[in-house]
């Protein structure tokens, strides 16, 4: 096969995901096509992704209609729906998780929005889902809010794949891979395969580029302003070497030696946003072995088209990605805050987006009611 950019950002050790799924993507062999033409080598959806989805209802047509008759709530059939849609992205899928022995192939799955900061109510669902889903190449998302952490070491222990989303800081990346390591110790106290489970860590990037630049020209400073578009790619860079340190411990030699794999960095929010930058910034930047980037088409087309990779571009960088922290920190700006800022607003966006996939699906059995007949 001749080289192509995507093949080349695959052999250098990035697997390639898809950001999004549906229904149509399904039935029209769309998501097939980008595995055989593409090099997708996964799918990653969320409770926006579903949203959009659902709103364009012509797919789910038949089931809808069935949920109506049967007089589904409007949860269960949110419920139903998004978790057939999610079996059936696996069994496209499945090949890839064979032939990467379960390393990729992967589909993930996130449980409600409204629990993020309830731990138990997050550990059932996850359970809830797995049973539902029923493929072995599922993981289930949680998102890594301070009540999330506890919940990703328990649904681990059950032998569940687990994809971490909504990862913003260094300091709670490192969190999330303390609670994988338990995670894995406790499953593999309880019996499970530990070679059947994966696990990745979704660190979000470009939205750190849009609130800290967001900060920055209101500082307004040519100092200031020399900054923008810096900040995300050195925060995903930090992030990589805690990964390196974390996966080189005693620790985790001792579980690798039983069979685990370690968990991956994943690139999420790879989307540009600022039109200022090149469309495949937070693809060529962040290229290193044994991470995910997962791509809004958008973003994949981009990079198919005229994406260029200049080798591994993330090891070796720490040093350099702290001064970039140093110099936003003499500037004024307050990463924490950023941090939390964001964490907020990723949690209450996907609450917002599951909120309306809940008031799409009611409109939608309210018309196909036997009722409204």
């Amino acid at each position: 096969m001749s080289s192509t950019p995507l093949a080349d950002l695959s052999a250098a050790g990035v697997s390639i995901w898809l950001d999004d799924l549906s229904r149509q993507r399904i039935e029209s062999g769309n998501l097939r096509s980008l595995i055989e033409q593409k090099h997708v080598v996964g799918v990653t959806s969320n409770p926006s992704i579903f949203q959009s989805a659902l709103s364009h209802a012509d797919h789910y047509a038949e089931q809808l209609d069935d949920l109506a008759r049967r007089g589904a709530s409007v949860d269960d059939a949110v419920r139903e729906i998004t978790t057939d849609d999610v079996r059936r992205a696996s069994d496209v899928f499945r090949g890839v998780w064979t032939e990467t022995g379960g390393k990729d192939g992967r589909v993930s799955l996130e449980v409600d929005p409204r629990n993020a900061h309830e731990t138990d109510a997050t550990v059932d669902e996850a359970v809830d889902l797995w049973k539902t889903v029923d493929r072995p190449n599922l993981m289930i998302k949680i998102p890594a809010t301070p009540e999330g952490i506890p919940a990703i070491t328990r649904t681990l222990a059950e032998g569940i794949s687990v994809n971490v989303t909504l990862i913003f800081s260094v300091d709670r990346y490192r969190a999330v891979m303390d609670a994988f390591l338990a995670g894995m110790e406790q499953a593999k106290a309880n019996g499970h395969d530990l070679s059947s489970m994966a696990s990745v860590a979704s660190f979000f990037v470009s939205r750190v580029d849009s609130e800290v630049d967001k900060r920055l020209e209101d500082i307004g400073t040519d100092a200031a302003l020399a900054l923008r578009g810096t900040a995300a790619i050195a925060n995903a860079r930090l992030a990589y070497q805690a990964y390196l340190d974390f996966f080189g411990t005693e620790r985790w030699a001792t579980l690798q030696g039983a069979g685990a794999q370690a968990q991956r960095p994943l690139w999420a929010s790879t989307g540009v946003k600022n039109k200022a930058y090149p469309d495949t910034l937070y693809v060529t930047e962040l290229v290193a072995p044994n991470t995910v980037n997962t791509m809004p088409e958008a973003t994949l087309d981009a990079f198919a088209d005229h994406g260029e990779l200049h080798g591994d571009a993330v090891s070796g960088t720490a040093d350099a990605a702290a001064e970039v922290f140093a110099a936003l920190s003499e500037v004024g700006i307050d990463v924490d805050d950023v941090y939390q800022v964001l964490e907020d607003e990723g949690v209450q966006k996907f609450d917002d987006a599951w909120k309306g996939l809940l008031e799409t699906i009611s409109e939608q059995l309210t018309r196909r009611s036997p009722e409204q007949s």
